[in-house]
């Protein structure tokens, strides 16, 4: 299947914090402190916030994958799922190790909602599972989207094109995205990392959009 992974390839987070050396000094926790005196590695609440609640969007869409490939009657739901499952893992893991980095705690198991979702989720069975299932990964993925676009100068957002060869299929061919600027390192570095990811985020959108299509057709014949 031809695909470009969610987050894989994009979650490259090279922040490169502490600039103008001559002018730092090392404090007890091994921050840096500029000539403003701030540590120059400090984390705002918006970023902490940020992070969370993607660690917190990717937990939730894998345990919805991991039961879809147990209970999904369509191979495109199985399809659609290995799809989470093969992305979405190691762009937690390397979420999770800039969080670690900078002192960010994030959540390691599903919240209540999540839960919530699963659990109601996985009473279903046959093609209402699969209907349910589409539904789920399309909203998940539209707040994901709405997620990035809030780190994304929206002047430079354009349609992004996709071509599509199957329903749980799409690949981004073009896009034009640019990261809203900041002076923070930090922000800077998650609001481009928000820029790469957007593209391949909205593609598994149109994805999710194209399955749920497909199980509607299969609902009704």
């Amino acid at each position: 299947m031809r695909r470009t992974g969610i987050f894989a390839a994009a979650l490259v987070l090279a922040v490169a914090v502490g600039c103008n050396k001559g002018n730092e000094t090392t404090k007890a926790d091994g921050s840096t402190v500029g000539t403003a005196g701030r540590a120059e590695n400090a984390i705002s609440s918006g970023d902490r916030d940020f992070v969370r609640d993607v660690a917190a969007m990717n937990i939730a869409e894998v345990d919805l994958a991991r039961l879809a490939t147990e209970r999904g009657a369509g191979a495109d739901v199985k399809e659609y799922a290995q799809m989470m499952l093969n992305d979405h893992p190691a762009a937690g893991d390397k979420l999770k190790a800039f969080a670690a980095q900078r002192g960010i705690e994030v959540p390691i198991t599903a919240d209540d909602k999540a839960r919530d979702d699963r659990e109601k989720l996985a009473a279903k069975t046959g093609i209402e599972f699969d209907r349910e299932f589409a539904d789920k990964m399309v909203d998940s993925h539209q707040a994901f989207v709405d997620k990035l676009a809030s780190r994304i100068d929206r002047d430079t957002i354009t349609k992004t094109t996709i071509e599509k060869d199957n329903a749980p299929d799409a690949k981004v061919k073009a896009t034009a995205v640019m990261p809203e600027k900041s002076d923070d390192a930090n922000t800077f570095a998650l609001n481009q990392w928000a820029a790469e990811t957007y593209p391949v985020a909205y593609a598994h959108l149109e994805a999710a959009k194209a399955l749920r299509d497909g199980v509607k057709k299969r609902a009704t014949n």
